[in-house]
């Protein structure tokens, strides 16, 4: 039987607006996209709090997709709630309203029985949380992963406790924007080398329309995205990734540089069918065998030529 992943971050309300249409109050959060994507692969249990308002509805469908909901916590008052819009450069969010609600005084608590668990992904939450939720795990059996993701405000607010975080990190999430900012540098690589420096193994930076590039002790991997005729909303498609990331490694049994490699290729695939709908849409419903069809046309198209015939 295969161990949980554990996922940590936010479960939210959505209102967004693109040229492309709308969504109102659609199920979204960190947490959310991030374990749907990693449903694919393994199984998941999720760590959160909904209020009131939350559709109960939304946590079977959460269930049949083979993700534990034991840790989310329902509370009396309203659940996050965020109102964005995009324009046309729908890479950029315009954030209208921001509620915490009970997501406010969220303080997550890991239930015992996954506290054994192998893997952990520490999803955009403050990073005092994220040390917590650390804290409450057991020592990691062989061939455990954690990856952390995090965010400007966090950056600027909370850089000296991110720090805490990344030594003996398996991997780091960021994008361009936010390794610019955190480490000073603005080429990615040097941003990324600093990184390593700091004991973090793999550094992964999310680059949006133009792909993702990862970094470790033993080299530099970059792919593109996943080309789609129609993209409406962004919305969630970094933490598709991650949680598909996170759940390609923690189905491949071994981690390995290989292994990181095909992750990536497996999140960038994820999150293209994440912006393909509004809100979690593009997910919900989505087969393990759509999945595995364009992964498959995604090798294709980044195919060039065995480094072995370069040359020859």
């Amino acid at each position: 039987m295969k161990e949980h992943i554990v996922i940590v971050g936010s479960v939210a309300l959505d209102s967004i607006t693109t040229p492309f249409g709308k969504i109102n109050r659609g199920v979204g959060g960190s947490s959310v996209y991030s374990s749907l994507a990693a449903s694919f692969f393994s199984p998941v249990a999720i760590i959160g709090v909904v209020g009131a308002d939350f559709p109960g509805g939304f946590l079977a469908k959460l269930n049949k997709k083979g993700i534990n909901t034991d840790g989310i916590k329902r509370e009396p008052g309203k659940t996050f709630f965020w109102r964005g819009k995009y324009s046309w450069d729908i890479s950029t969010a315009i954030s209208l309203d921001t509620q915490l609600n009970v997501f406010e005084k969220f303080d997550p608590s890991v239930p015992e029985y996954l506290r054994a668990s192998k893997h952990l992904f520490l999803a955009n939450i403050d990073p005092v949380l994220q040390k917590k939720v650390l804290k409450q795990m057991k020592p990691r059996k062989s061939g455990g992963f954690t990856a952390l993701d995090t965010m400007n405000f966090w950056i600027e607010s909370k850089k000296k406790h991110i720090g805490a975080l990344l030594p003996g990190l398996g991997a780091l999430l960021i994008n361009e924007a936010e390794i610019r900012q955190y480490t000073g540098e603005h080429s990615i690589i040097k941003a990324a080398r600093q990184l390593l420096k700091k004991g973090v193994k793999t550094v992964v930076v999310k680059k949006g329309e133009y792909g993702v590039g990862c970094f470790s002790q033993k080299g530099m991997f970059f792919l593109p995205a996943y080309p789609l005729e129609d993209a409406v909303d962004p919305t969630g498609a970094g933490d598709s990734f991650a949680g598909a990331f996170m759940g390609y490694l923690a189905s491949s049994g071994k981690i390995t540089w290989k292994s990181i490699k095909k992750a990536a290729a497996y999140g960038t695939v994820i999150s293209s069918f994440t912006v393909s709908g509004f809100g979690v849409n593009g997910l919900i419903d989505l087969k393990k065998s759509d999945v595995d069809k364009r992964y498959r046309e995604f090798v294709e198209l980044v195919h060039f030529e065995e480094v072995r015939r370069i040359g020859g």
